[in-house]
């Protein structure tokens, strides 16, 4: 079954398809015929990316390595490079397939290029389909800053496909989760409920489209996070803090050198940020997981 969500921005709209298999049908969900920049890394199965160049009518296919260190000024000029020498025009467009590290950079390269073209984001991992690929912030690291380097820009479309999540671990499943947790616990009662029973798993698409609607509500409600999309970072003012003190740097991806990744570091941000009663609700939560509870 298809969904489509569509978005509304200062800069016009743009459509969320979620269906399973839309990698499949990229050709006839996205304009690819003209010349497209697929941006993947390495730990992307090959497949999806290579699926996109072939619906493509002339694909020039990139595949950088994984990690925070991709997402780097080098890394975006080294794009913007290759569209140029490809011949890139202002009608071409960028597609991004890939985990939040991608999606902000392809996305960024798309906004710079030209003063801007179309941009695609084919998020691949959970945390990416229900939270980063849609909302229009893009950007790079900077001198071991998260982000400080970037813009506002709405992407052209986002496909969504849940099959791809059946190649990822349990362990990150559930740190996407958790960026649906947290909007359960800002937002919808009845997504928390889900979480309480212990069906978020099995329910994916569920999950997925609650939480999109829920972030589609806040960025246009708040585009450029001046008041209310600043609920959206309930667990990662400490998150944050955490992923810094376990060795987060331009080098390493999430935090992992201690043991980490991103949304176990956001649901360990949420518990002090919880009052007593919610705290209560929340770590059977966090238990049944398997995200930790305390560092």
């Amino acid at each position: 079954m298809q969904s489509t969500l569509t978005v509304k921005t200062s800069k016009g709209s743009y459509p969320i398809t979620v269906a399973r298999g839309a990698i499949k049908d990229a050709s006839t969900l996205l304009n690819l015929s003209r010349r497209v920049l697929v941006v993947t890394d390495e730990g992307v199965p090959a497949e999806y990316a290579e699926e996109i160049a072939r619906a493509s009518l002339s694909p020039t296919l990139v595949t950088l390595p994984s990690g925070e260190g991709t997402k780097s000024i080098a890394v975006f000029e080294k794009l913007l490079r290759v569209m140029l020498e490809a011949g890139f025009t202002r009608r071409d467009c960028v597609v991004a397939v890939g985990g939040g590290v991608i999606g902000d950079l392809a996305g960024f390269v798309a906004s710079a290029y030209m003063r801007g073209i179309d941009f695609y984001n084919i998020p691949t991992t959970l945390l990416s389909q229900v939270d980063s690929s849609i909302g229009g912030k893009v950007a790079v690291n900077l001198g071991g800053i998260k982000n400080c380097v970037g813009a506002f820009y709405p992407p052209t479309a986002v496909l969504i496909d849940p099959d791809v999540l059946k190649t990822l671990p349990e362990r990150q499943i559930a740190s996407g989760l958790t960026e649906a947790l947290k909007m359960s616990c800002t937002h919808d009662e009845v997504l928390f409920a889900l979480f309480e029973k212990g069906e978020a798993r099995a329910r994916l698409d569920e999950v997925i489209l609650a939480a999109l609607k829920i972030k589609k509500a806040v960025v246009e409600a708040d585009e450029k996070e001046s008041s209310l999309r600043r609920v959206l970072n309930f667990g990662h003012t400490v998150g944050h803090g955490i992923e810094t003190l376990a060795g987060f740097d331009d080098e390493k991806n999430d935090a992992r050198e201690a043991g980490l990744y991103h949304g176990e570091c956001v649901a360990l941000g949420m518990l002090p940020m919880c009052a007593p009663a919610v705290r209560a609700r929340l770590l059977p939560i966090l238990k049944d997981l398997s995200l930790p509870t305390e560092c």
